[in-house]
């Protein structure tokens, strides 16, 4: 017997709400802004979830799952559309038994873009606590007044009283300590350590100009507001520091009251005083802004955490290596990720959609890998397909229906998520569109055929 489905209008409702809770395997993933939006006022912190009304029905074996059959009668010439390009790889599987129900070219590595931070997502959840915090400390100098900055690795880090990110740490509040430690000594330089990240500070096989895109910046271990010039700009291209360790130090030189006092490349003495510390939102959080902007900043930071945890070099080979040391450990199939950067910016990544959909399908059965669905975007609500889902040929009847993770390249176009279908079966999906027209209103076309083939998985039983 098939669930009755709930009302759209209920399920859009509710989601508009708390869009950042997913309910899987009968488990609630929250954060505590969304647990008080919804009625419960506990704080979520390390090891307490709040209790929350569901916005996805629980996972079981209740439902029928679809037949290859179905889908593939479903999905065939959706996955045809010319928007789409020469060269479409799709897989989708169930998640209660993780098996793969439909697959077209399903094996074969293809180029995900922005798809691959789920690989990210689902790596540094794995080697850390969700409650994990990025502790940016200042410590003494060798010489009276020295104060050394040391990066702890967090993008989030805010120059000022107003940064880019919620919650984060700031500058101004380190200062405070620092002074106050220092005591009757006035502070007279800034050294600025961004020693923890090793190896060049753009990605392998990065386009000409994503450096100067405004999407990224150079990645080193110490750096404010994303590496933003000006922090109040949230959200698409925006002005980066070319130096953003260097940048970091001189606003906190201007935060100790002595501007302009800041050596750019030193170390911290061995043993030396700690002065005063920050910390960053825990994990999760970052997790969270990753996804759900996709935020290529976060996503490489992250990335070398997961090098850190398993004592890797904290580089973009590095984390590439350790991310699929931790894939291996997941029981995933490590040899399907070809990834050489965090982010999904290289031309040289290659994941196939199987092991996409694979780590979304473990992710519902996972407790810790479930808080991967608070950040996935939700289709015509929020993060990158806050615009999409937005008319009836443009998949616009799975609006609130669909929470996934985009990706765009010039000539890529990929989506990555989960969806309820019409008899209450959860599924995950991939597809990787890798060779579609540049411009555009390519890019538009190829978004809205991607659309058009979510919008089927939610509305079909496909038997």
């Amino acid at each position: 017997m098939t669930r009755p489905r709930p009302q759209r209008g209920l399920r859009v409702a509710i989601v508009a709400l708390a869009a950042s809770v997913v309910l899987t395997g009968g488990v609630v993933a929250g954060r505590d802004w969304v647990a008080r939006a919804v009625g419960d006022a506990r704080v979520w912190h390390a090891g307490i979830v709040p209790s929350t009304p569901p916005v996805l029905p629980p996972a079981s074996a209740g439902p029928q799952s679809p037949t290859t059959a179905g889908l593939s009668t479903a999905l065939r010439d959706l996955l045809a559309d010319p928007g789409l390009g020469t060269h479409v790889a799709a897989s989708v599987h169930d998640s209660v038994t993780g098996q793969s129900l439909f697959a077209s070219d399903g094996d074969t590595p293809s180029t995900p873009a922005s798809t691959a931070k789920l690989i990210t997502a689902a790596t540094v959840l794995t080697v850390h606590d969700p409650a994990y915090r990025l502790r940016t400390r200042a410590v003494a100098g060798t010489a009276p007044g020295d104060v050394v900055l040391i990066g702890a690795g967090d993008p989030t880090l805010a120059a000022g009283k107003v940064g880019t990110y919620p919650d984060a740490a700031r500058l101004p509040d380190l200062a405070t300590q620092v002074k106050a430690a220092l005591g009757g000594t006035a502070p007279a330089r800034v050294i600025v350590d961004s020693s923890l990240f090793e190896g060049p500070v753009f990605g392998p096989g990065w386009d000409e100009d994503i450096p100067t895109g405004g999407n990224v910046s150079a990645i080193t271990a110490l750096m404010t507001d994303g590496a933003r010039v000006d922090p109040t700009r949230v959200r698409g291209g925006t002005k980066r520091y070319p130096e953003p360790a260097l940048a970091a130090g001189q606003a906190f030189a201007a935060a100790l009251g002595i501007p302009g006092r800041v050596q750019q490349a030193g170390k911290a003495p061995d043993g030396a005083k700690e002065l005063g510390a920050v910390e960053s939102p825990p994990l999760i959080r970052l997790v969270d802004v990753m996804l759900t902007e996709s935020d290529n900043i976060i996503a490489e930071c992250l990335a070398r955490q997961v090098a850190l945890a398993r004592k890797k070099p904290a580089s973009f080979e590095g984390a590439a290596e350790a991310t699929r040391a931790v894939l291996g450990e997941l029981g995933l199939p490590a040899a399907e990720d070809d990834l050489v950067d965090g982010s999904g910016l290289s031309r040289r990544d290659r994941l196939t959609p199987s092991l996409l959909a694979d780590v979304l399908a473990l992710a519902t059965r996972t407790d810790r890998l479930r808080a991967v669905f608070a950040g996935l975007p939700v289709a015509g609500f929020s993060g990158t397909l806050r615009d999409r889902y937005r008319s009836p040929a443009a998949g616009g009847a799975a609006a609130g229906l669909v929470r996934a993770k985009t990706g765009t390249l010039r000539g890529v176009s990929s989506i990555a998520g989960i969806v309820v279908d019409a008899d209450g079966r959860t599924l995950t999906f991939a597809v990787l569109a890798d060779q579609v027209a540049v411009g555009q209103a390519a890019i538009t076309a190829s978004q809205q055929a991607l659309d058009r083939v979510t919008a089927a998985l939610a509305a079909c039983g496909c038997r």
